[in-house]
């Protein structure tokens, strides 16, 4: 990926998930489980995020295939100090939204769903190999 995809990425992270009290980190990671841009996080700390939340996202995943449940819009776990939410992007891609106690669930979910879908429909769009051609 490039730095400029980078770089967009990052954009669409902090335009949409500085808004939730008490955000710790997000990562989106590829569907093979490669953690592809990292928020809030150092890279070793994003990576290990990844790695291990891609085991429940693909669980999730085939959970909802075998119940014919039909796309997985989001996963929240509930943990003492901690609040993760799983979120898939389309194009195979997840988003893994990790906050304190102290973000309100309403507001983790709902910007967690609509960063997810920004994110699939920027990641969803061709990159131009050439700047079109003005007319004029």
């Amino acid at each position: 990926m490039t730095t400029t995809s980078n770089d967009m990425i990052y954009s669409v992270l902090d335009n949409n998930l500085s808004r939730i009290a008490g955000i710790k980190g997000a990562v989106l990671l590829s569907n093979d489980g490669m953690m592809l841009n990292a928020y809030m996080l150092d890279r070793p700390e994003g990576e290990r995020i990844a790695a291990a939340s891609s085991g429940i996202a693909s669980t999730m995943k085939a959970i909802s295939r075998e119940v014919e449940g039909g796309r997985v819009i989001r996963q929240l776990v509930e943990m003492d100090d901690r609040y993760l939410c799983i979120v898939g992007c389309g194009e195979g891609s997840t988003l893994i939204v990790v906050t304190s106690r102290k973000a309100r669930l309403g507001e983790l979910g709902g910007e967690a769903v609509r960063t997810a879908q920004a994110l699939g429909e920027w990641l969803g769009t061709p990159e131009r190999t050439e700047s079109p051609s003005r007319h004029g």
